[in-house]
């Protein structure tokens, strides 16, 4: 569950008005709680993506549900996560800042965040959902029984609960490193001004959008990963692309070097980290964490209720998403390893389902794509050619450079998309796309996979011309080729002699 945006902020820094209006969407001053009704059909605790999609279908289909967010509602996404980092590094990407003050650079870029936050906050707003029926309850919720979630002084009385509270940034056990006041994606965007040097403890895809947008801003970044390369998780030539890109844009990559101990010394930050070749000491002005994250369950008070917890602190589901309680649900970050939005979203229309009618609704061949929005983009779904590979899995691979296709030659393109299927067969197990809008360009593969559309059939489309997706058709017809063997070939020149 994200933050509360504070009350007491700052009247004037830019974007202040922004904030304001944020505020008041989905924590609105004075918020009086409802009057609980005699029982509910579902109550909903946390009002994240996973919560609001949940709360809002169920109270659609005319279920009486509660809604309970003990800080803002729309969870990390809305207000520290997906919304104000692609705001900024999309206004870091589109805006030329050439001749600009870099601390107006830096004001402007986070007045825009600040306003596209507020304008996307109207559709998980208090009244919106309240309108919708949904009573909206602020507080920390607990359980009583299966049957009672207590919050504040009202007692919530229910058929059937959903879990979705989400997760929180996780501190490593670094010496001094909590001491120091670090930054989390929680507070990054409350920053009122420019930091002259930022050093960040993560190289995934958090760290990895924040440090370029924040070098774009004119700051001096430090990006250290434990790890030789930088998004370790994906396909290692993609890694290679935004290594590339984040070293072009002033970044300095500190890769294979751990943190030995931080320390705050007045408004600086000392880091200490370790290389193979020795320990050096590294000064910035704040320091960021993007490390981890852990669900968020310690106020739930579980144990009273039969819910289990797993060796990572996730609520443990079965492939229904129940919990070892049955009459308890659970959906997004709070009980996946998959930490994306869109996750909770599949999660969310799952419980529904299942908490409200017959349980017949599963996770099983949820296709669960991701994307790290850097520049170049890095989209993924399935497993990487790496992992595969390491499984001991046999598979085909069709690739297709951007710089290949026209489109891409007219723009200057670079980056890839590759395809990987079952060997010898069409069907997709897995694709790789880094690139220009490579989010939007694994939708397409993302569809065929949950359909069981295999990549010959794929090839069938007509698409338009010129545009990346034709990536699509190239991939179809290197798969085609293939099917061409020596004796196929015999028949086809023995055809093609009798018609000469």
């Amino acid at each position: 569950m994200a933050e509360a945006p504070s009350a007491a902020a700052p009247a004037r820094y830019p974007g202040a008005e922004h904030d304001a209006r944020w505020r008041r969407l989905v924590l609105p001053s004075g918020y009086p709680q409802p009057e609980p009704r005699e029982r509910y059909h579902l109550v909903v605790i946390g009002a994240g993506p996973a919560g609001l999609v949940a709360a809002m279908a169920a109270a659609g289909l005319g279920a009486n549900v509660a809604l309970v967010e003990r800080n803002a509602l729309g969870g990390d996404c809305l207000n520290v996560g997906c919304v104000p980092s692609k705001a900024l590094l999309e206004y870091t990407r589109r805006s030329a800042f050439d001749d600009d003050d870099e601390a107006e650079r830096f004001d402007a870029a986070f007045e825009r965040l600040r306003h596209v936050r507020a304008a996307i906050a109207v559709h998980d707003s208090v009244e919106r959902f309240t309108e919708a029926g949904v009573d909206v309850f602020h507080g920390s919720a607990k359980f009583v029984d299966q049957y009672t979630v207590q919050v504040g002084s009202s007692r919530l009385v229910t058929r059937r609960t959903v879990i979705a509270t989400g997760s929180h940034p996780l501190l490593p056990p670094i010496r001094g490193l909590a001491e120091s006041r670090p930054l989390t994606n929680e507070t990054v965007f409350d920053l009122k001004r420019r930091p002259k040097r930022l050093g960040i403890l993560g190289a995934g895809p958090i760290g990895c959008e924040l440090a370029q947008a924040f070098a774009r801003l004119g700051v001096e970044v430090v990006l250290i990963e434990s790890e030789t390369r930088v998004l370790p998780k994906e396909d290692p030539r993609a890694s290679a692309l935004v290594e590339y890109a984040l070293d072009e844009a002033g970044v300095v990559l500190e890769l294979g070097a751990s943190v030995v101990a931080v320390e705050r010394r007045g408004a600086h930050v000392s880091i200490e980290i370790a290389r193979p070749d020795g320990v050096e000491e590294i000064g910035v002005d704040e320091i960021l964490v993007a490390a981890g994250r852990r669900p968020n369950t310690d106020e739930l008070n579980l144990a009273a209720v039969g819910v289990e917890l797993d060796a990572q602190g996730r609520i443990v589901v079965d492939r229904y998403l129940r919990t070892t309680n049955p009459k308890i649900y659970a959906a997004g970050d709070v009980c996946s390893a998959v930490q994306l939005t869109h996750n909770a979203d599949a999660h969310a229309r799952i419980v529904v389902q299942n908490a409200l009618f017959a349980p017949t609704a599963t996770t099983d061949g949820l296709a669960i794509p991701r994307c790290t929005y850097t520049d170049p983009e890095v989209a993924q779904i399935g497993p990487t050619a790496d992992e595969l590979e390491r499984a001991g899995t046999p598979f085909d691979a069709y690739r297709v450079d951007f710089a290949e296709l026209d489109r891409g030659r007219m723009q200057s393109d670079e980056g890839f998309a590759e395809i990987l299927t079952t060997a010898g067969g069409d069907r997709i197990v897995g694709a790789t796309i880094v690139g220009r809008d490579a989010g939007d360009l694994i939708a397409p593969v993302a569809i065929a996979v949950s359909l069981g559309v295999g990549l010959g059939d794929l090839g069938k489309a007509v698409l338009p011309y010129p545009t990346r997706a034709e990536f699509l058709r190239k991939a179809a017809d290197q798969y085609r080729r293939t099917k061409l063997t020596p004796r196929r070939k015999r028949l086809l020149e023995t055809w093609f002699g009798w018609r000469a």
